[in-house]
């Protein structure tokens, strides 16, 4: 991969606007869902060592399974970050003995704790405040934790409700001794995860935010990924980027969100921000088009944008 060569010298602005996004992108991470050995092998051609790697979380999904993913990425000098579904689990010992393997054999010491899509329990965790108070993740070597922010709202849950799960959420961790972040479901317009930062600010929450994107995939391929995550209010933002087609990739990628949050958070007033990639087109794709943007190779657009090289 070779940087991008521009027609004309960088201006001043176009440079601190380059400079802003490697900034932002730094520290990053990616989210895969059974990642492959290939999956893998790409991830070590072009990522980061020490970059978190998130494992999303699949009902019914077995036991050996998991904890496979999560040595799997670890062995190949990545950060593991296992999703745990609160109802999933059976018992308080499934969990226990799932965090246990994953400590003992993966080295994991950080997760994401989430409820899960399931409108039943199968056991007795309904949400993830309960996995949280249980004290098995301090048990087990875990030590910080990602609990899930929402920019464009829930479908079923009010505004205000989810604001106050948030901070019930991070009281909990913190009071047991975890280090808090949050983690974004993915979002298409920079300025509704922008208001939703705001807010989350003035509520007085000052975690740190890793925002959710979707990397480089089809149109259509986010559209479908948007209607099963319940990403609702914006889903029409990924159409709308149909006309931004990459020359890297042939689809749509979150370069104006990328932009967009460099340049708002640039003067600190986002406290710390971070971005997070789904994998939705690909591992391979996305951490191709992630180290790029990192590593500044990449061409401004006359928009808001910018393009990859190859």
């Amino acid at each position: 991969m070779t940087a991008a060569v521009l027609t004309t010298p960088p201006s001043a602005d176009a440079g601190e606007s380059i400079r802003r996004i490697t900034d932002f992108m730094r520290g990053y991470s990616l989210e895969a869902t059974r990642p492959k050995a290939s999956d893998i092998e790409a991830l070590k051609a072009s990522t980061p060592k020490g970059t978190r790697v998130y494992l999303s979380a699949v009902f019914g999904k077995p036991v050996d399974e998991v904890v496979g993913y999560a040595k799997a990425v670890q062995v190949a000098g990545f950060d593991p970050v296992p999703h745990l579904a609160a109802r999933k689990f059976p018992s308080p010992s499934a969990l226990s003995g799932l965090l246990a393997r994953l400590n003992g054999e993966a080295q994991v010491s950080q997760v994401l704790v989430i409820a899960g899509d399931s409108d039943a329990s199968a056991g007795p965790f309904a949400s993830s405040i309960e996995v949280i108070e249980s004290g098995l993740l301090q048990r087990h070597g875990i030590v910080g934790i990602g609990i899930a922010g929402h920019p464009d709202g829930h479908a079923r849950i009010p505004p205000e409700t989810l604001d106050r799960s948030l901070s019930n959420k991070i009281e909990a961790a913190q009071q047991s001794g975890l280090a808090v972040e949050i983690v974004t479901q993915f979002c298409f317009d920079p300025q509704t995860i922008l208001r939703w930062i705001g807010r989350v600010r003035d509520l007085g929450i000052e975690n740190p935010v890793r925002v959710g994107m979707a990397g480089p995939a089809g149109v259509a391929t986010l559209l479908r990924y948007a209607a099963r995550c319940g990403v609702k209010a914006s889903a029409a933002g990924a159409a709308r980027q149909a006309g931004l087609v990459k020359h890297m990739f042939g689809g749509s990628a979150p370069d104006a969100i990328v932009r967009s949050l460099s340049e708002a958070g640039s003067n600190g007033r986002l406290g710390d921000i971070a971005a997070h990639f789904f994998s939705f087109g690909g591992v391979d794709t996305t951490a191709r088009w992630t180290a790029a943007a990192a590593a500044a190779q990449i061409a401004l657009d006359t928009k808001d944008g910018f393009a990859v090289a190859r």
